[in-house]
């Protein structure tokens, strides 16, 4: 299951841990940079990155980077994909992690609310997956004012999400029966709600192959349209590790361009390894891989390459934060020049 990615950190308490951010960022997450000037191939030493969910079809970029030694070949030693749901901006802004991925108002909120130093370098949905998920046969929700009177199932810490398209959208609140639910859309095939937060890449399909008629509400067509899957890193890392995330850019750009191209291939990865644990449907894996190279590539990637955030992205983006009540300039939330100046220093990864 690929689903809600975006909220899992969201609210969580970072002031406890930036004291000790410092020493930690020299220790975790890739070396120092004052090599990857000099002659000779980069040592980042260890990558940590914190996925934003688990190991399936989602994270198939990161999967060909890794297993064919992409990584390796940018200068980190060995490379350590952590699985989520975690405290992505936490792991981050304390150094456990160079890299962390979620999406910009989850860490617009960081920023804005616990003083985070953290940034948004790339993302990889161009377009965000996140919808309200309803049964065509029954509550068949088309319209986000159809919202109002019903049930509708929110996974915990994404309430934030959830009242952010209701305000965009008008619709009050208290006219919204908002039910705790975990990450099992069998709440909406049983009756318990009447609509349920998900992914159009995930719960959608899961329950289509089921034999279920569905009917998705996409936030990106109902006033909250956002890049998400986002690369998030701390300033220090900006200003001391630059090379080491270019180096990681790069690697994944060559990872994300594999994947697209190859859905067999991710398919394979996911199933048959990194997602092993998981038992993942090889099927449903390449439905939703499928559907979600719809949300990865765009004119804007055809033209600027895989991951990259335009200038029109980054304001839809900030129009919904500041629909959801989060204000925030373009310059605090997102860095787009390191991606920029890997694109110059490789343009091969254009053709």
């Amino acid at each position: 299951m690929t689903v809600l990615s975006f909220s899992m950190s969201s609210r969580r308490r970072f002031l406890v841990v930036l004291t000790a951010a410092a020493l930690a960022l020299t220790a975790c997450g890739g070396g120092d940079d004052s090599s990857a000037e000099s002659s000779g191939p980069a040592d980042h030493g260890a990558l940590t990155v914190q996925l934003s969910w688990v190991k399936d079809i989602e994270f198939a970029g990161e999967y060909f980077a890794d297993s064919k030694g992409y990584y390796k070949e940018a200068g980190f030693s060995s490379v350590n994909l952590v699985a989520g749901p975690g405290s992505t901006e936490t792991q981050v802004a304390s150094g456990k992690s160079l890299i962390g991925i979620s999406d910009p108002i989850t860490v617009a909120q960081a920023i804005n609310n616990e003083q985070a130093p953290l940034k948004v370098i790339g993302a990889t949905y161009q377009k965000n997956p996140f919808t309200i998920l309803s049964l065509a046969d029954k509550a068949n929700i088309t319209t986000a004012k159809q919202l109002a009177g019903k049930k509708v199932g929110v996974q915990t810490g994404n309430e934030g999400l959830f009242k952010a398209l209701l305000a965009a959208n008008g619709v009050a609140e208290s006219d919204v029966t908002v039910v705790p639910v975990q990450y099992d859309p069998s709440v909406l095939t049983n009756g318990e709600v009447d609509g349920y937060l998900a992914f159009v890449t995930s719960e959608s399909i899961t329950l289509q192959q089921r034999g279920f008629k569905v009917q998705n509400l996409p936030f990106a067509d109902n006033g909250l349209p956002f890049v998400t899957e986002a690369f998030v890193v701390s300033q220090d890392s900006i200003d001391n590790k630059r090379q080491a995330l270019k180096d990681y850019l790069y690697a994944t750009i060559r990872g994300w361009n594999d994947a697209v191209a190859d859905v067999d291939g991710a398919v394979d990865l996911a199933v048959n390894n990194y997602g092993k644990a998981l038992n993942l449907d090889a099927e449903t894996q390449k439905l939703q891989a499928t559907e979600a190279n719809k949300l990865i590539q765009s004119d804007e990637t055809a033209t600027n390459g895989l991951l990259t955030i335009s200038d029109q992205a980054i304001d839809t983006s900030l129009a919904s934060l500041k629909a959801t009540g989060v204000e925030i300039t373009s310059g605090d939330l997102f860095d787009t020049s390191l991606i920029t100046e890997v694109y110059k220093d490789h343009p091969d990864l254009l053709k």
